[in-house]
């Protein structure tokens, strides 16, 4: 699953606030615009875009939001994005895209880590940057390129080849050879796993869909949701995101390809994916980056790191002021089908909020109508470093489209950590 995402922000001194709706910006300060955003489709890894690196994906969407913005690039004074699993020639990904897309070398840029709200970080780093009076004008994005990641010798083999550079003599040459073994040569694969107790995220989406008893029937309905949002969504042409581009040596890619509605029948069909014969986790209703590569990645986190949604969603209502009424369009990563749902169960819970929350009350659920509307993570993809910046153009496109005023984002990541942001529409 490949995707690569950018981020157009713009400072401006908002004067006057709207008078029907209390708004978020702020008088005689630097308010931050996002002004637009483009994405290159979502394709499953293995196909269109195997023979790329992620600088190719990443420069076609810095070229693709110049040209739909008209945004000279003279005026950007910084550009920021997250990946995770990095490629090791380009490890400074934001920068290598930038110089690739004609930026000056005089422009700054650097690339974050934030498991899965790495493009999140990217953002609110940009953020930052704009509101201190730093820069005007920043270009936030992502990128995950799964169809080539970085396989290595194991670490026997990498020091014994690293004690032979250093040898000085044959003789020693020829010693450390004798202590070669044939298991040197098995490779080590990339474990984007939870280096602490290394489960796996499917692990743990299985067994909180069981700690919050969310049957299987429940979480293949919600995927089934998910994909036929993303198709309806596709087909009207809401995904005005997404931009073409043009493969070298192959067609031109217009389209995501991971958005695949099914039926309930065939989906009840599929064997758990992780917790074998008895899980409900299937493919089906998992995010597709993580079932796709489910032998090569052992995607892990422990139990609550898939809650962070539900702990991060009342903190940034409550530092803007606002309520769950107040949102019009909800954009929450979907990891899994479980997940989802256990964090709905664990939202909607007074018990839940005064046990595990240390708050009084419960967070409240999020209204389904108002909720990733236009598909999710479950259908669209989740490429890791990329994920947020498709959350927060999703919200944003929403309440344009929709004529409403603010958007919830939310998303969990690895290590325990979660992110929420909350736009408004730009006061007409």
């Amino acid at each position: 699953m490949t995707l690569v995402c950018g981020w157009l922000l713009y400072g401006w001194i908002v004067a006057v606030q709207t008078k029907t709706k209390k708004t978020l910006a702020k008088p005689n300060i630097r308010n931050v615009v996002l002004v637009d955003g483009v994405r290159t489709p979502f394709l499953l890894s293995g196909t269109s875009y195997k023979d790329l690196m992620p600088h190719d994906l990443a420069r076609a969407a810095l070229t693709g939001l110049l040209h739909r913005t008209s945004v000279p690039k003279e005026v950007v004074d910084y550009i920021i994005f997250g990946t995770v699993i990095q490629e090791v020639k380009t490890s400074n990904v934001a920068r290598e895209a930038a110089l690739g897309a004609g930026f000056s070398d005089k422009t700054p840029a650097h690339t974050v880590t934030m498991a899965c709200i790495s493009a999140n970080q990217a953002m609110t780093t940009g953020v930052g940057l704009i509101a201190s009076g730093h820069c005007d004008v920043i270009v936030a994005g992502g990128v995950e390129l799964m169809s080539d990641i970085p396989i290595r010798h194991s670490r026997k083999m990498r020091k014994l080849m690293l004690d032979l550079n250093k040898a000085k003599s044959m003789g020693q040459r020829l010693s450390l050879i004798s202590k070669f073994r044939l298991n040197f040569l098995a490779p080590e694969l990339p474990a984007v796993a939870e280096f602490s107790t290394s489960e796996t995220m499917g692990h743990s989406a299985d067994r909180l869909a069981a700690a919050f008893a969310v049957s299987r029937l429940e979480q293949d309905e919600y995927a089934l949701r998910s994909h036929s949002l993303a198709k309806k969504a596709q087909d009207e042409g809401l995904l005005s995101d997404v931009v073409p581009f043009r493969v070298p040596g192959k067609d031109t890619v217009t389209k995501d390809n991971g958005i695949r509605p099914s039926s309930l029948e065939q989906m009840a069909k599929l064997k758990p994916a992780f917790i074998k014969p008895y899980g409900t986790v299937t493919a089906a209703n998992s995010s597709f980056l993580v079932t796709v590569n489910e032998k090569a990645l052992a995607s892990g986190y422990y139990l609550f790191f898939l809650f962070r949604p539900t702990y991060a969603t009342p903190k940034v209502l409550e530092k803007a002021g606002l309520t769950m009424n107040d949102i019009d369009a909800f954009e929450f990563h979907e990891a899994f089908s479980g997940q989802i749902l256990a964090n709905f169960k664990a939202m909607d819970s007074d018990w839940f909020a005064e046990n595990y929350m240390g708050r009084k009350t419960k967070v409240g659920l999020p209204p389904l109508e108002k909720f990733n509307n236009w598909g999710g993570s479950l259908s669209l993809g989740h490429p890791f470093g990329a994920t947020g910046c498709r959350l927060v153009m999703a919200a944003a496109n929403r309440l344009r489209k929709e004529g409403g005023q603010y958007g919830l984002v939310a998303a969990c990541a690895a290590g325990g950590q979660g992110h929420a942001m909350i736009v408004e529409a730009y006061p007409k």
